[in-house]
C-alpha cells in the first residue's frame, strides 16, 4: 500500500513538473523574459543565493571603468568569487557592436547585459540569449554605454572577452581601405569659411567607386562643387549617401543596386580639380552626418596575442606607491592609489594591464610590472 502511494505521489508530483514547464513555455512565448528572469527560476528554493549574484550585477552598473574598443580580456571564472565584468564605452552610429565570450566549459553559462547611459540612469538595451555567449547590437545614434558580463553562480572557467564594432557599410572603394582615407569630417575648408562634410579617399583615377550599401539611385549629375555625383537612396526613408568628384558616371538615376555594384570611377571633379583624384564621401540624414563609423574597419583581437601572465587569483603591490587606473593605459585617469603589501583579487588581463579589484570592492586597473603573485 505504501509503494502504491509512493507511485501515485510521483506520478502527480510529475504532472505538476511536466504542467509548470508547458505553462512557462506559454508564459515565455509571449512575455518574452530575459536570460536572467529565465535563471531565476532555477533558485526557487535558494532565493538568497540568487539575490546575492543579483545584487552584485546591480553593484556593477555603477563601476567606474572605461575601455576603448577594440578591446579584449582573458582570465579565469572561480567558483568562489564573485565576478563581475562592467566597461563604459561608446558607440557610435553606422556601427556593429559585437561582445563575445569563449570559455573552456560549454555548459557554463554568461549573462550579457547592455545598458544606454544616460547621466545617473541605465537604461536596458539588449541581452543575449540564455543559451548563447554572444551579444550584438546596432545603435541609431552616438551614445554612452554600459556593457555588464557576469558568469552563471559556480561557473569555473577559463575565459576570452572580446568586445568590438564593425562597420555598417561596405567600403566605397574597390580594394581599399583605412589608410587611404586622408581627409576627414570636419576638417577646414576654404580658410575656415566652412567644414568638411565627409571623408576623402584617395585612390588611382579609374579606381572603381562602389555602393556601399543596397538601395536605389536617386540622381546624378554635374554641377557645383562635387562635380560629376552620384546619390544613392538607402531604402525609402534610410540614408542618402554622396559620392562626388567622379571622374566618369556609371549609375543610372533610378536604378536599383546591390551592395558593391559600380557606381563610377574615382576622379577630382568639381572643386577638386587641383587635387590628387579621390572620392568625397558622404552620408546625409536630414543634415550631413559622419561617414567614418559607416566605413571605417576596425579589428578583432585576437585570442592569441594574449598571454596570461598571472595565474594566482590574488595579487600584491611590489612597488611603494601603484596607480589605480579607469583603463588600461596612463592616458586613463588615476581613480586610486596603493602601496607596497596591498592585496588585490586578479579578474582579467589586457596585454600589460590587470583588471583587479581593490579594497572596499573597487574595481580598477594596474600596471603589471608594480604587482607580484601573493
Amino acid at each position: 500500500m505504501k509503494k502504491k502511494n509512493n507511485l501515485c505521489y510521483l506520478l502527480f508530483f510529475s504532472i505538476i513538473v511536466i504542467s509548470c514547464s508547458k505553462l512557462n513555455s506559454v508564459t515565455d512565448a509571449i512575455t518574452k523574459p530575459n536570460a536572467r528572469k529565465i535563471y531565476s527560476r532555477e533558485f526557487n528554493d535558494r532565493q538568497p543565493v540568487f539575490d546575492r549574484w543579483e545584487e552584485d550585477f546591480e553593484k556593477a552598473k555603477h563601476d567606474s571603468l572605461q575601455v576603448n574598443l577594440p578591446y579584449a580580456e582573458k582570465g579565469t571564472f572561480f567558483p568562489h568569487l564573485a565576478q563581475v565584468y562592467s566597461y563604459s564605452i561608446n558607440l557610435q552610429e553606422g556601427t556593429v557592436f559585437t561582445a563575445e565570450i569563449e570559455k573552456d566549459s560549454s555548459n557554463q553559462r554568461i549573462f550579457i547585459d547592455l545598458f544606454e547611459k544616460r547621466d545617473s540612469t541605465f537604461i536596458p538595451v539588449k541581452n543575449n540569449e540564455i543559451s548563447q555567449n554572444k551579444l550584438s547590437f546596432t545603435p541609431n545614434k552616438d551614445g554612452n554605454y554600459k556593457i555588464i558580463i557576469q558568469p552563471e553562480i559556480g561557473a569555473h572557467s577559463n575565459f576570452f572577452i572580446s568586445l568590438f564594432t564593425k562597420p555598417t557599410y561596405y567600403f566605397p572603394v574597390a580594394g581599399k581601405g583605412n589608410s587611404a582615407i586622408q581627409s576627414f569630417w570636419g576638417n577646414t575648408r576654404d580658410g575656415g569659411k566652412r567644414s568638411h562634410e565627409g571623408i576623402d579617399i584617395f585612390a588611382k583615377r579609374g579606381t572603381p567607386v562602389v555602393a556601399a550599401t543596397k538601395g536605389r539611385i536617386s540622381r546624378t549629375g554635374n554641377r557645383g562643387l562635387g562635380g560629376k555625383q552620384v546619390w544613392l537612396r538607402e531604402g525609402l526613408f534610410g540614408n542618402s549617401l554622396y559620392y562626388a568628384h567622379l571622374d566618369s558616371i556609371i549609375a543610372k538615376s533610378g536604378a536599383k543596386v546591390n551592395v558593391g555594384d559600380t557606381l563610377g570611377l574615382v576622379g577630382n571633379t568639381g572643386n577638386a580639380k587641383t587635387t590628387p583624384p579621390h572620392l568625397h564621401f558622404g552620408i546625409y540624414k536630414g543634415g550631413a552626418i559622419n561617414p567614418l563609423p559607416f566605413v571605417y574597419k576596425s579589428k578583432k583581437l585576437r585570442k592569441e596575442d594574449f598571454p596570461v601572465n598571472f595565474t594566482n587569483e590574488f595579487l600584491s603591490v611590489k612597488t611603494e606607491k601603484a596607480n589605480l587606473r579607469q583603463g588600461p593605459g596612463t592616458s586613463f585617469n588615476k581613480i586610486g592609489e596603493l602601496t607596497a603589501k596591498d592585496t588585490l583579487q586578479l579578474l582579467g588581463e589586457h596585454k600589460n594591464w590587470l583588471h583587479v579589484k581593490a579594497t572596499k570592492n573597487q574595481q580598477a586597473f594596474i600596471h603589471q610590472s608594480l604587482v607580484k603573485a601573493l
